[in-house]
């Protein structure tokens, strides 16, 4: 008789699980859901029962209520971890223990508890939930029953502190409590030490927005002593050539005032001097200077005829072995050359005003502007008839893409042949 056929073993019957599967198990077995279980049941039998790859069908029914149960659990860790607040108690033997309390709306302790130990290797805390608690003394992560609210210890000194903290990162400005609730839910305000200066937060954001302003405003003020009040051009140039508004004077090697004639209908507004600036005493005679003259040639324009300025006066640089590098003013020390800036578009009076960059930009407008985004548009304006940015010379050098710098010259001279024309009386779309 021919030899039976040998049993086909274990490994070989044992139906195999997508390992995403296990992943998505591990989570959505800890929603609240009724019918978690059952529904994982099923997409288990369809993918060891012919449909091998259900899990990369979104719109299938099951898959999709099983990613919204996975994404509601994952969201839910994410809030342990933000929201746990712990204090301090005696332990045993006199040691610390950090306890906290937390109510999460889902069964998650087991998949949160390990980020904390990661996170606070060396500290003996306990997490208590009304479902299950975590304890960790340095060496071990343990569960427990769930525990309620009473359980937890009460206010330490160390919430002060965090409540100072949290009032000294308050920014005021950005208030928006609809946001703040959806991140932040209510139920989770009274285990959270910050929270209890929230109403007197958002009480005094007003006034201390006003402060804030009022403490830009100051900046432009320390300016201002130095700017007199005569708006002719060679009576501010002389002035500014003594200006220590802010520390760029003292490493730079002299005050750049802007030139041009004191009727221009045309205002070009850079960034800062650069190097070669700071040594001669006049705007844009540099590299970025070069490529400014090649692009108002290409858009017909004489820089005889038009005032040439900065929105900061003085180079600011960093070293690099024996050369001075260009580095970015910052908004304070844009704003206090801001009132100089402001007497020079008060003693022109043009008609048109291109900024050349974001800072000359922001030196106008304050906060933050794109370039690149708003590049060639035109508004009205108190400072002009008609306002607009372009690229600044100096980006178009440092672009390493000869393409992406080629097609950034071609705008940059485009947006000047538009000046032109708005000084040229054409239509244009001001807004």
């Amino acid at each position: 008789a021919a030899p039976a056929a040998p049993a086909a073993s274990d490994d070989a019957q044992r139906p195999r699980v997508p390992a995403a599967y296990m992943r998505l198990a591990t989570a959505v077995a800890c929603h609240r859901d009724a019918a978690r279980f059952a529904l994982l049941y099923r997409a288990l039998f369809r993918l060891t029962h012919g449909e091998p790859y259900l899990l990369e069908l979104a719109a299938d029914p099951d898959v999709a209520r099983l990613r919204a149960l996975e994404q509601a659990v994952r969201r839910d860790v994410h809030k342990l971890h933000a929201f746990v607040r712990f204090r301090r108690v005696e332990g045993e033997g006199g040691g610390e223990r950090y306890v906290a309390w937390y109510r999460p709306d889902h069964r998650i302790v087991r998949l949160g508890a390990p980020f904390f130990e990661r996170r606070f290797p060396s500290m003996a805390w306990s997490i208590l939930t009304p479902d299950e608690s975590a304890h960790w003394d340095g060496a071990e992560l343990r569960y427990g029953p769930g525990l309620p609210r009473d359980a937890a210890p009460r206010e330490d000194e160390l919430e002060e502190l965090f409540r100072t903290y949290y009032r000294a990162i308050y920014n005021p400005a950005r208030v928006n409590l609809r946001a703040m609730r959806a991140e932040m839910p209510v139920k989770h305000w009274s285990t959270l030490p910050e929270l209890s200066v929230m109403s007197e937060l958002v009480r005094d954001a007003a006034s201390r927005v006003d402060a804030m302003q009022a403490g830009r405003s100051g900046a432009a003020s320390a300016a201002e002593a130095y700017v007199p009040g005569s708006r002719a051009l060679p009576v501010l140039r002389e002035a500014a050539a003594s200006c220590q508004a802010c520390a760029l004077c003292e490493r730079a090697t002299q005050t750049v005032f802007g030139e041009g004639p004191a009727d221009a209908a045309l205002m070009l507004v850079g960034e800062q001097p650069g190097d070669e600036e700071d040594l001669c005493g006049r705007p844009f005679v540099g590299p970025a200077g070069r490529v400014l003259d090649e692009a108002l040639a290409g858009a017909g324009l004489s820089r005889g005829g038009i005032y040439v300025t900065n929105a900061v006066k003085h180079f600011k640089w960093e070293p690099r072995g024996e050369r001075r590098l260009h580095a970015r003013p910052v908004g304070p020390e844009i704003q206090a050359c801001r009132a100089w800036l402001q007497a020079e578009v008060e003693a022109v009076r043009p008609r048109v005003i291109v900024c050349l960059g974001a800072t000359a930009a922001r030196s106008f407008l304050g906060g933050r502007f794109s370039v690149t985004q708003s590049r060639g548009q035109v508004f009205k304006t108190p400072w002009a008839e008609s306002w607009m940015a372009t690229y600044h010379p100096a980006a178009l050098l440092r672009m390493p893409d000869e393409a992406a710098r080629a097609a950034a010259r071609a705008h940059f001279q485009a947006d000047l042949a538009q000046a032109a024309s708005l000084l040229a009386g054409e239509e244009h779309g001001s807004r």
